[in-house]
Parts: C-alpha cells; structure tokens; sequence
C-alpha cells in the first residue's frame, strides 16, 4: 500500500450509486459549490489539502484494454489529500461537516450517515482502493508548514526592498516586526509520527536503499582509482 507519503495519506473511496436519485446528488454539489458559506466546516479543516467528489456514469468508465465495464449503477469517486492519520481525518470529517457529508452521499447505496462515526468508518473502509502510487512534493511538510514558508518568503523580500531605501533604524524596526511574524514557521517542520506499520516498513526501506547505494558507489570509485595508473614523463 501507497497511501502515506511522508506526513501525507491519500484516499480514493468509490461508492454505488442509485441511478434514480443521482441527480439530487448533482444539485447538491452544484448548490455547494454555488454557496461556498456551506462548506466553511471543510473548508476550516486545515489538515485536509483537497478533498473532491465526482460522479461517475456507467458510459464513463474508460475501457484500457480490458473490455468495456458492465456496470449497472452509478459510483461517487470521493478523492482527498490530508495531513495525519486515517482515523484523524475521518474524525474530523464527521465531526467539522456531519449533514454536509450526508448529501454529498446522498444518493450512495447503504451509506450509513456520518454520525455514528463508526458505521461510517466502516463504510469508507470497505469502498477505499488503496494507491497504487502516491508522489507529494514535500512530504515532511503539512499544509501549514509550507503556508507559512511562503509567509516568510514574501517577508524576506519585503526585507531586501526595504534594505535598499532605508536607513538603519527604519531597517531595524522593519525587521523585529518581520521576525515576529515569520517566527512561527523558522521551525524544522521534520517528519509526523508513523500513521501506519506501511509508512514504517517504506522508511526502513528507503534508508535500505540508500545505504545499498552508497556502498555500491564507494566500491566503484575504489575500484576505479585502483586501476588508474599514473602517467609516467615521456
């Protein structure tokens, strides 16, 4: 399993769908994405990187070779990236957005509603495909991490503009007021606690890996100054 990169999980969960009542399903995103005040629960859920719902038509299924699909019902493709645990995000989910995961769900057969919250975790757990390959960019960072290396970003080059036109008190005060912002983010953001016995195993080996490959290039560069002979005078 790929799921977890870093401090990074991504989750692909496919549901059936009634076909006779997909359409509500439609309106509802549309309604959602039309009046953004209704996700605000979602929206403040800083861990979650991106969340989406799409609805997938029999017809829509693409064939690679493998034949067309014969499928009867419609499906809802739930995709999400987040910081944290399985167990965390759906907790938070349930907890942040409950009625608004229950009509993105609407029309999905045998969904259990978010609240209880385990009958919902076991209804994500038996419709999630696993990743085959998850790649994050930063993956010892969390989506406040690099928020607020950006902040300090754009300050430093506030910081060099002021430099350049101001004397060295003005430049002084410019930069203890800097420095309060930015100090929050001059932290190592550095690696979240192992999420899983697969995150775990996927460090070991990467450090296997690594240390195979070093050793291998030492013994290479040995072996190729051993038989470099010194060019004598002519």
């Amino acid at each position: 399993m790929s799921n977890i990169a870093g401090k990074a999980y991504a989750m692909n969960v496919v549901t059936p769908s009634n076909p006779r009542t997909t359409w509500i399903n439609r309106l509802l995103f549309m309604a959602a994405r039309g009046v953004p005040s209704n996700l605000l629960g979602l929206l403040g859920l800083s861990l979650i990187h991106f969340a989406r719902w799409v609805i997938i038509k029999p017809n829509d299924w693409p064939d690679l070779g493998q034949g067309k699909e014969q499928v009867q019902d419609d499906y809802v493709l739930f995709c999400s990236n987040f910081n944290g645990t399985w167990d965390q995000y759906i907790d938070a989910f349930s907890d942040g957005i409950p009625s608004g995961l229950d009509l993105f769900w609407y029309s999905s057969i045998k969904y259990p509603k978010s609240i209880p919250i385990t009958p919902f975790k076991n209804y994500i757990t038996y419709n999630q495909i696993d990743t085959d390959y998850y790649y994050n960019a930063t993956p010892g960072s969390a989506q406040r991490d690099i928020k607020t290396s950006l902040l300090i970003y754009d300050r430093l080059r506030d910081l060099a503009e002021i430099h350049s036109r101001s004397s060295r008190e003005e430049f002084a005060s410019a930069y203890h007021e800097a420095a309060y912002v930015m100090q929050k983010g001059l932290g190592d953001p550095g690696f979240g606690p192992v999420a899983s016995l697969d995150t775990e195993r996927s460090d070991v080996n990467r450090e296997k890996f690594v240390n195979e490959a070093q050793s291998g290039f030492d013994t290479l560069r040995a072996a190729a100054k051993a038989t470099t002979k010194p060019q004598g005078d002519s």
